[in-house]
């Protein structure tokens, strides 16, 4: 019997591009599909501290949906590190000027604090409508 654990060598992983069409989408719901993606938890061989996740295209972020009062009640926070350097704005603000930053954040919370994360996060592209500059990518990898 082999008690080895397979460990994939990082030339060996190879990275997929998934299109996720956000429009309907619960907020919340959405940024755990998209943190599994990008943290390669769908994968058979993944592992926690190696970086194996694939890229994610993210498009019509504009039409993401936030359940019960949070479109009232929820805020963004951001902070200069200066004193005095605190923004709040409101979600319904948010949602309406950068939609995509409501996302970006809210997966960008669900990954890990680390250098891994880091890494991880560089591979989701989020749009506000249904136009990305991507679509290369997703022709050559239906071939």
């Amino acid at each position: 019997m082999n008690k080895k654990t397979y460990l994939p060598k990082q030339d060996a992983i190879e990275r997929k591009w998934h299109l996720l069409d956000a429009s309907g989408k619960v907020l919340g719901r959405l940024a755990v599909e998209v943190a599994d993606i990008l943290r390669g938890k769908k994968k058979v061989f993944y592992t926690n501290h190696l970086d194996c996740g694939d890229f994610v295209v993210v498009t019509n972020a504009s039409k993401i949906v936030l359940t019960g009062k949070k479109l009232d009640q929820k805020t963004y926070f951001t902070y200069s590190g200066y004193p005095g350097g605190t923004k709040l704005t409101p979600y319904s603000v948010l949602m309406t000027k950068s939609p995509e930053k409501a996302l970006f954040a809210a997966v960008k919370g669900m990954l890990p604090k680390n250098k891994l994360a880091n890494r991880q996060i560089t591979r989701l592209k989020v749009f506000k409508d249904d136009k990305h500059m991507h679509s290369a990518q997703f022709a050559a990898s239906s071939k």
